[in-house]
């Protein structure tokens, strides 16, 4: 697994039309801060919850999403914490090119940092 910002995150997946943005917040966070928008790019985020004891469902859902495990995936959630557990899940469902967006759609890493502070497409 690898990590990124969220503004290299961005230039990644412009750059590579298979990558794919799974957000692993809870429907009240989107419905709340926000959910990062790729509209601009042709695609949607994956919106797909991911918590302790829904393992399986994040998974068969995950499966559901991206059924091709080659496929680049870039995992975000608030902080970059339960992103990077949602990652190493699929790492261990046999996903190959996962990278955790560390510092999370909040700036909860200082003042310019996440997603929606790095001024990147939110709706």
């Amino acid at each position: 697994m690898e990590h990124c910002t969220a503004k290299e995150s961005w230039d990644r997946l412009q750059a590579d039309a298979r990558a794919v943005l799974v957000d692993v917040r809870t429907p009240e966070e989107w419905a709340q801060v926000g959910l990062p928008e790729l509209g601009a790019l042709g695609r949607k985020v994956v919106a797909l919850t991911w918590g302790a004891g829904s393992e399986a469902e994040f998974l068969h859902g995950l499966e559901e999403a991206v059924p091709d495990k080659a496929t680049p995936i870039f995992f975000i959630c608030r902080s970059g914490m339960r992103s990077q557990k949602a990652a190493a899940l699929a790492a261990q469902a046999g996903y190959r090119t996962l990278t955790n967006v560390a510092d999370g759609f909040e700036d909860r890493h200082g003042p310019g940092t996440g997603w929606k502070a790095s001024g990147l497409p939110v709706k």
